[in-house]
């Protein structure tokens, strides 16, 4: 299991964004009218991972990493059992799989993330 996605967060997403894209050529659009936008940092075919700027807020005010994981109820219960606390519980993410949000013993915020095998991912 690995981090397959970051989260920044951050004041402005318009401003961020033009940020990104103007000192590294990020590809960031807004998802679905949320207040969440995606970035992406290059092509897939290159090492590295994607990401997305969201609301900064009190609790996400740092970055963070989201780590995939074939169960993301399994996981939840791994974190928890070695000393970690779920912030956000197992939420849906309409047509793409589910996320979770934990502290770690050493109080960083880390996402889990399941594919939805049956939902398509562009």
């Amino acid at each position: 299991m690995r981090p397959v996605h970051f989260e920044l967060p951050v004041v402005d997403q318009a401003r961020a964004a033009a940020f990104y894209e103007r000192v590294f050529g990020w590809d960031i659009q807004q998802w679905e009218g949320a207040p969440y936008w995606l970035a992406t940092t290059g092509p897939d075919t290159e090492a590295g991972i994607n990401g997305a700027l969201g609301q900064k807020s009190e609790d996400f005010s740092v970055p963070m990493f989201v780590i995939e994981v074939p169960n993301i109820d399994a996981a939840m219960l791994s974190v928890v059992e070695a000393g970690a606390a779920i912030v956000h519980p197992k939420s849906p993410i309409p047509g793409v799989g589910y996320s979770a949000y934990f502290t770690d013993t050493e109080g960083n915020r880390m996402g889990l993330f399941e594919t939805d095998e049956s939902a398509t991912i562009e």
